[in-house]
């Protein structure tokens, strides 16, 4: 397994300074490197490595949030609190609405398999989005408007809707006793417990951070750990009480941001260091997913779907932004960046097929959705992260240089010239 994740840093590494030389997003050359090397065409990946596969992304992706939590100030949320709830379902709604009446025609399927098919496409993917909006955040472009800022909150609520809608119609569909009233009521309960539980936890890491003031390092370190045991609780708890945990990772971002803007940017930058090696990670493993062959077995028909799928999405974006401060560039910008596919669709895709397989049902189905979702992936994910970067940089305007004196604090902490703070 260690020379497997050898081979993968070193050729991570190289892919990203040669796709950035020809101004393309990195990401999208380790997303490319994972679907060579992955199982489905060269397979040299280690089996081991990609047996854990699923918890290394995972901890990949608890890192970008943490970081998206640090980069979520309180006046800028409140800014944007309105659209970015309209963006967390409505967007979606038209998707699914879309490629429930369409996939009978496509691909054959009936309207409740096709429901289904679009609850897996509905999410976008925060694995793509998240990293490429910390970037603008860093870069400042958007600011003003805090367009990067929505488009973080936004995406992660997202994927709460759509896994809810998409567990309601599973649910039904294999015969299983579910309650819709109390599935969907659990999407405001565990939109809500996230963010409480993820507030509570950061004010109690704050006040230990406080008492004990570890070096840097252990903060991020013991930050990563809670943030982990989170995620676990949620699946302990999933039976008994809805709460996001991915929504509570953000949240623990933010409270320590409140509360002591100066921790939040020498632990961000920390956190950035990490990303280095999540990065490559969380792209190369999701890409290990794709089954090309079970991709090109969509054909035409399959790209057809997801592309109108699309449109319906970008309706749903559209008119979500009506009545905003936004201009007509800004809003195509948060209309191509609503695209992506990947994390939701990458982690349940098969979850249908297992499902029928379990239920003793025709597992055609199965396989055609498992298909469609693979090849949103394919075809979403890296056209989708070169085309946020390249409008991002057109489009979004650099706010004035409004460099805050905690941050300057927190670089000079990270040198060693703060002797207050040990790093």
């Amino acid at each position: 397994m260690a020379v497997s994740l050898a081979e993968l840093i070193i050729t991570c590494l190289f892919i990203d300074w040669v796709f950035k030389k020809i101004k393309i997003p990195g990401l999208v050359g380790m997303l490319l490197i994972g679907i060579a090397f992955g199982p489905y065409i060269l397979g040299i990946i280690d089996k081991n490595l990609l047996a854990v596969s699923a918890d290394l992304r995972l901890i990949a992706l608890i890192v970008i949030l943490l970081r998206a939590g640090f980069e979520l100030s309180k006046d800028t949320l409140s800014r944007v609190g309105v659209m970015a709830l309209l963006l967390s379902f409505v967007p979606a709604s038209f998707e699914i609405a879309a490629i429930t009446f369409l996939g009978p025609l496509f691909l054959g399927l009936t309207v409740m398999e096709s429901a289904i098919l679009g609850a897996i496409l509905g999410a976008v993917s925060p694995a793509v989005v998240v990293p490429l909006m910390i970037g603008f955040i860093e870069e400042r472009r958007g600011a003003k408007k805090g367009i990067p800022t929505l488009l973080l909150a936004a995406s992660s609520i997202d994927d709460v809707f759509v896994i809810v809608v998409y567990s309601i119609l599973i649910g039904i569909y294999v015969g299983h006793n579910v309650s819709v009233i109390w599935e969907l009521a659990g999407i405001p309960i565990s939109i809500v417990l996230g963010i409480v539980i993820g507030l509570i936890a950061g004010w109690l890491l704050y006040k230990l951070f406080e008492r004990y003031n570890p070096r840097a390092t252990k903060r991020v370190l013991v930050i990563l750990g809670v943030s982990i045991l989170l995620v676990r609780a949620e699946h302990l708890l999933e039976n008994i009480v809805p709460f996001s945990a991915l929504i509570a990772v953000m949240a623990i971002g933010f409270i320590i941001l409140e509360k002591r803007e100066h921790y939040a940017h020498e632990l961000s930058a920390k956190l950035g260091k990490i990303w280095i090696f999540a990065e490559m990670l969380l792209f190369t493993l999701v890409g290990t997913q794709v089954n090309i062959d079970v991709a090109l077995k969509a054909g035409l028909s399959g790209v057809a779907l997801i592309s109108l799928g699309l449109i319906g999405r970008s309706i749903g974006t559209y008119l979500c932004l009506l009545g905003s401060n936004l201009n007509l560039k800004e809003r195509f910008f948060v209309i191509i960046a609503y695209l992506p596919k990947a994390t939701v669709q990458a982690a349940i895709g098969a979850a249908p097929l297992a499902a029928m397989k379990f239920a003793g049902m025709d597992t055609a189905p199965g396989d055609i959705i498992l298909t469609v979702a693979v090849l949103s992936i394919l075809y979403t994910a890296p056209v989708g992260a070169w085309a946020i970067s390249l409008v991002g940089k057109k489009v979004l305007e650099i706010a004035p240089e409004d460099v805050k004196k905690s941050k300057k604090a927190a670089i000079e902490s990270e040198a060693g010239i703060d002797g207050g703070l040990k790093v």
